[in-house]
This record gives structure tokens, C-alpha cells and sequence, in this order.
């Protein structure tokens, strides 16, 4: 998604310690990379009598971002062309509707990119149009150490790094402060648990006669609304989605009828309303389940005041959130190429880089180092300081299932759940529908 940013100036400085460890692991890479090559044109020389390419390393990168987001890209990898001799980037922008069609054209007629950027969910899909590198063979340890677990375990899929994170965002409690002011409520304290969601949502319902709590309470085109959100209540009451191989339902517990259970009853009591999204994001509900992006799009003109906080759980329960963002993808069709894919994203995964690509963008810091650090946080502090509370709970994000059935998944499960929240089935039937639908799309592979 767009994301409207704070503008700063690139910073490419990296520590003298970090910055040879990886220019070492640089050359070990576009050597070994070097030597495949060449025995690749040296056989095609023989075969075919081709000359050897004595240019630069061509690595072609697809995104769909727009706006600032791809303005402060596309300088960072000029940056990096600038500090690289021998290998030239370059990045065009396919349009997130397109991506996925595109991106199996160009696997059919043999002309992939080197670097797929898209939708962390996409993965498991990507994964399947071509070989994908293993990236625990191409980047250091002490790179891929540093980022967030939740986001590596996404990449994973055969036990291969088959992707590695270029941004993140989640999801928390947005809140309209005026509307908590008219209910009386305090601004400052806002709900921490579902109980005092449900407390609060009846005296701001009471109060301003406005819904306090947007749900995604409708499965709409896709699903993926109702789902995303409805995995995090599943998550903090205990429950899973999927079982950990992916070959079945796992929702149908008593977490997912405590989640489903708290739904139905914010929708049957008027906190919630039911109804198509966008009733918050309108002024016309007090509170939503939104994404960090929310905080830089509004960041220039709000057009409300608000405020965020921490996702609440039930008082029982755990915290976890919710996991978005973009992934990155290295086809490995080419060894040189894909080597020096690597070392960009190597360099791009720097807290040189996170920090700066963070603060430009809006969006969350992907790395441990960079989401900890007293500099980025006093920036977030001083700038974004709704942005905290996504960054607080990154421990307690979670990802959703990489499969590349999920799309699918995602639209099954959201049809049935819509039924327990518009009255036409009971929580336990929904759950049991939900359930059979999935596991059925699973079975058809």
C-alpha cells in the first residue's frame, strides 16, 4: 500500500566492523559468483561460440510501491550503484493489481526479474514460478540473525530462506480522541483488553450514538479483512489458524469460539457495526483494528484527531498482532546475478539502511538492532510517535500461514465467519463450516 512519509535525507554510512564483514562476504559472494559465470559462458562458448559478456552484473528489481516509498527506493539503489562498481540496478514499478500476473508471464516466457518485491503473502505463490535462491547461502548469518523471527519463519518454506524482509508493518488499536472526549472517556487510557473494549465501546455507543469498534465483520471481495484481523484474537486467546504443516483447519477450538464469541457479541451489542469497512477511517466510529501505514498517510493531514495503542487482549489471554509488509525474493537463474541481488540486500538489511528507509517511509523496522535502537526511537519519538505502539508489540507479531493456498483459504474461512456475525448461524456452526471449507480447499490442493 501507499504509505505518505516523512522525507530524510539517505543515509548509506555503515560501521567500520559491519561495513567489512559484509564488503568480505561481497567478494567471497561475486567471486563464487564470478566462477559459476564463467564456467556457464565458457560452455556456451564452446557450444555456441557466444562471446563472454565483459559488462557490468545486471539485477533487475520489481516492486509495485508508488510515491515516496518508491522515490526513496529508487535512490537507495542508486546509492548502491554508485558505491559498486561492475554491477548496475535497476527497478521497475509493476502495479500491486498486476504483479502477480505479470510476474507468471514473465516466468513463461523465461524473462523473470532478479528480485521479486511484493506482498509477503505472495510468497509461497512466487515460490512455485521458479527456482527461487536459497538466501541462507547468500547472505550473513549476522544479517539474517538480525531480523525479526516472525518475518524469516515466513520465508521459509523447505526448509530454504526463500525470502527475506524489505519492510513491515502490523496491526494495533487506532483510536478517534475527540470521540473518546465526547463519551467522556480519557484519551490517555485507552482500552487494554477486550472486556474494556467492549466497556468503553457501550459508553461511547451510549454516549455519541457512533459504533466504537470497526470490525471487518464482512468477507467482501477477498476475505482477507476479516481473516487478518480475526487471526489476532485467535492468537491472543491461544488458538491457530492452520496446523504448523499447513495440511489442516485448526480454529475450530475453544480459542476460536472465544474469539468468535467476543465478535458476535461486539456486533450484537451496536459497538461493533455491521457493515462494510471505512466507518472509522470516515469519522464515523471511535476505534479500528489499523495498520501502521494508517500513521504516515494521515501524518500530513489527519482528518481527525487520534491517537494509538498497543492491540488489546483478553484479560486471560496473550498479546499478538498481526504481521504485513513486503518480502523479497531472488530468482536464481543467473549466479551472478543472484550474488549480486544478495549483496543489495545484504547492504539494503544494514541499520544504516533500515533506519534510514525506516524513518523516509513510515514503514517498521524490520531488523531486532534498528527496532531497539536509541537513535530510531528517538526519531519515532520526536516525528511519529504514534508509530511506538506498532513498534512495542513487533515481539508479539505473528505471521500468517505460508501456503499458497491461503489466498483461498482466506476468502472460505471469512464467507463462513461473516454468517456467525450477521445472525444467520451460531459461533459453533460457523467455526464448523469455516473449518470444513478450509480443510476441503486443502484436501483439492
Amino acid at each position: 500500500m501507499h504509505r505518505t512519509a516523512h522525507d530524510t535525507t539517505t543515509n548509506t554510512t555503515t560501521g567500520t566492523a559491519r561495513g567489512s564483514t559484509r564488503h568480505a562476504h561481497r567478494r567471497r559472494l561475486l567471486a563464487a559468483a564470478a566462477g559459476l559465470a564463467a564456467v556457464a559462458l565458457g560452455l556456451s562458448a564452446c557450444s555456441a561460440g557466444g562471446p563472454a559478456d565483459d559488462g557490468d552484473v545486471e539485477v533487475t528489481i520489481w516492486h509495485y510501491w508508488d510515491g515516496t516509498n518508491a522515490d526513496v527506493f529508487d535512490q537507495m539503489v542508486d546509492d548502491y550503484n554508485a558505491e559498486n562498481e561492475g554491477v548496475t540496478i535497476s527497478t521497475a514499478n509493476v502495479p500491486n493489481a498486476d504483479f502477480l500476473t505479470k510476474l507468471r508471464a514473465s516466468a513463461t516466457s523465461d524473462t523473470l526479474p532478479t528480485v521479486a518485491i511484493g506482498d509477503l503473502v505472495w510468497v509461497p505463490q512466487i515460490n512455485e514460478l521458479g527456482s527461487l535462491a536459497d538466501l541462507s547461502t547468500l547472505l550473513p548469518d549476522t544479517v539474517l540473525n538480525d531480523i525479526n523471527p516472525a518475518l524469516t519463519s515466513f520465508g521459509t518454506i523447505d526448509g530454504e530462506q526463500v525470502s527475506v524482509p524489505v519492510s513491515a508493518n502490523n496491526l494495533a488499536y487506532m483510536y478517534n480522541t475527540s470521540l473518546f472526549e465526547e463519551a467522556g472517556l480519557d484519551p490517555a487510557s485507552p482500552p487494554a483488553t477486550w472486556e474494556e473494549v467492549l466497556s468503553t465501546g457501550k459508553t461511547i455507543l451510549e454516549k455519541t450514538g457512533k459504533p466504537a469498534y470497526e470490525l471487518n465483520a464482512q468477507a467482501g471481495d477477498n476475505g482477507e479483512g476479516l481473516t487478518w484481523n480475526f487471526q489476532v484474537n485467535l492468537w491472543q486467546a491461544g488458538g491457530e489458524f492452520l496446523t504448523d504443516d499447513n495440511s489442516a483447519a485448526a480454529f475450530n477450538t475453544d480459542a476460536g469460539r472465544e474469539a468468535l464469541g467476543y465478535w458476535k457479541e461486539l456486533v450484537a451489542t451496536g459497538v461493533s457495526p455491521y457493515a462494510a469497512w471505512g466507518e472509522f477511517e470516515k469519522g464515523q466510529a471511535a476505534a479500528a483494528s489499523e495498520g501502521s501505514w494508517m500513521v504516515g498517510i494521515w501524518a500530513p493531514e489527519p482528518p481527525f484527531d487520534f491517537d494509538v495503542a498497543m492491540a488489546p487482549y483478553p484479560s486471560d489471554g496473550e498479546p499478538a498482532t498481526n504481521l504485513g509488509g513486503e518480502q523479497a525474493m531472488v530468482f536464481d537463474g543467473d549466479a551472478d546475478a543472484a550474488a549480486a541481488a544478495a549483496d543489495f540486500l545484504a547492504w539494503f538489511l544494514e541499520p544504516a539502511q533500515v533506519t534510514s528507509w525506516s524513518e523516509a517511509t513510515g514503514m517498521l523496522p524490520v531488523t531486532d538492532t534498528v527496532a531497539a535502537s536509541g537513535d530510531y526511537l528517538g526519531w519515532v519519538d520526536e516525528n511519529q510517535p504514534r508509530l511506538r505502539p506498532y513498534i512495542e508489540q513487533m515481539p508479539y507479531a505473528r505471521a500468517r500461514p505460508n501456503t499458497p493456498l491461503y489466498p483461498a483459504i482466506s476468502l472460505a474461512f471469512a464467507q463462513q465467519i461473516e454468517g456467525a456475525l450477521s445472525g444467520e448461524v451460531s459461533v459453533d456452526d460457523a467455526l464448523a463450516n469455516a473449518e470444513k471449507a478450509v480443510n476441503d480447499i486443502i484436501a483439492e490442493g
